[in-house]
């Protein structure tokens, strides 16, 4: 055990704070601190509403709020998506989040956060696998669609996609539905690369981050102690979700591991959330290479909204790393990431989102590249990947 004595006090006292916190503990973890934000303009707007938006990554599902309620704490819930134009939400399963997450090094032994987390609300994970967590979070999101009465769909096939995408362009003024992706943060909690794969599958789950904050069984972690490539089970792993339409999320995977996975594959890729190191250095953040690399690929990376992706909160500060990437390699690869509900601090909810594109604006992006970055460019990747339906 890596862990000590400073370790274990840490977490009892961490355990104490959530406990004494109850059900508002969200309210501290996943906050919204408002720095000054552009006004939107007429423009703006209308782009705004007339492209399909979608986001990569948000952590929702391990909320125990009810998503087809509007909340005053998080940042993500159907009311709110509704008011921010969002037309596709991508919704990612963490099932095991070590204390420490250091982005720079995170052992896979250390104290689980979310057990912590569980044990303080008396929550419904505690003594769950992370294959049994997943699977919970993904049933979340399958009763909020059933309930919602239409307003909520799942996103499972190219024809599912197909028919959210037309009722956008075809509903321009009306009330539209969302689209709900399932995803997964992290293969570890696979216990068995084939069996497992086809259980996510049939439960909807339609992209699969190999590595969370640390190394497994799969791949190394960019956050990992060994941060080594892919492993004879990560390369069976990786062969079935290309084979099954299940896209790959290369957020948190280690240099090695991304080498690995773009050697093997022909399909693109997929960043969910993520910064580059031109605009905010750190082992968290793609590398140009990297970058060159996914782009070369066909894939998308998706820009994430807080300090450690993108060096600030500010509007300004996301559109400056999606900008980097549009010198680099063009605007067909750049997308959203939010990262939101995932214990972050961001400077608006998914409500406020028309801000973001007044933000790329005024970075002189044109219309058409904006409207590829807010969502055309996912969708293209979707439709190479996602099985046809």
């Amino acid at each position: 055990m890596r862990w000590g004595l400073f370790g274990l006090v840490s977490c009892v006292l961490v355990a104490i704070s959530f406990f004494l916190l109850g059900t508002n503990f969200e309210r501290y973890m996943n906050r919204v601190e408002p720095v000054s934000l552009p006004v939107v303009s007429p423009h703006a707007r209308a782009l705004h509403g007339a492209s399909f938006v979608a986001d990569l990554h948000a952590d929702s599902s391990l909320s125990g709020r009810d998503l087809l309620k509007r909340s005053k704490v998080g940042h993500v819930d159907l009311p709110r998506l509704v008011e921010g134009g969002v037309g596709l939400q991508f919704f990612t399963a963490p099932t095991k989040v070590p204390f420490s997450s250091d982005v720079n090094a995170t052992a896979a032994d250390a104290p689980d956060l979310l057990t912590l987390m569980d044990f303080a609300q008396r929550g419904p994970f505690r003594g769950l696998s992370p294959l049994e967590r997943g699977m919970q979070q993904g049933a979340r999101i399958h009763r909020a669609v059933e309930e919602s009465e239409g307003a909520l769909v799942l996103i499972r096939t190219r024809s599912d996609l197909d028919a959210l995408v037309a009722a956008h362009e075809g509903n321009p003024s009306g009330r539209k539905p969302v689209g709900a992706l399932l995803g997964l943060e992290g293969a570890h909690a696979l216990t068995n690369p084939e069996t497992d794969l086809a259980r996510f599958y049939t439960a909807g789950v339609r992209m699969i981050g190999l590595t969370h904050f640390f190394d497994n069984a799969y791949a190394g972690s960019a956050h990992g102690i060994e941060k080594g490539g892919l492993t004879r089970l990560g390369r069976e792993l990786v062969v079935g979700m290309v084979e099954r339409g299940i896209m790959i999320d290369l957020a948190h995977l280690s240099p090695a591991a991304i080498d690995d996975v773009l050697a093997m594959i022909e399909v693109p890729t997929v960043v969910s959330h993520t910064g580059v190191k031109g605009t905010c250095d750190n082992p968290r953040n793609l590398s140009d290479r990297h970058v060159r690399a996914i782009a070369a690929g066909g894939g998308v990376i998706g820009v994430g909204y807080w300090v450690t992706a993108v060096c600030g909160t500010a509007p300004e500060d996301i559109v400056a790393a999606m900008v980097h990437i549009v010198d680099l390699v063009g605007d067909e690869h750049v997308s959203l990431g939010s990262d939101y509900d995932g214990s972050t601090t961001v400077a608006f909810d998914t409500s406020q989102l028309p801000v973001l594109t007044q933000a790329m604006l005024d970075a002189k992006l044109s219309d058409r590249s904006i409207a590829r970055i807010l969502g055309g460019n996912i969708v293209r990747v979707m439709r190479t990947i996602l099985p046809p339906g």
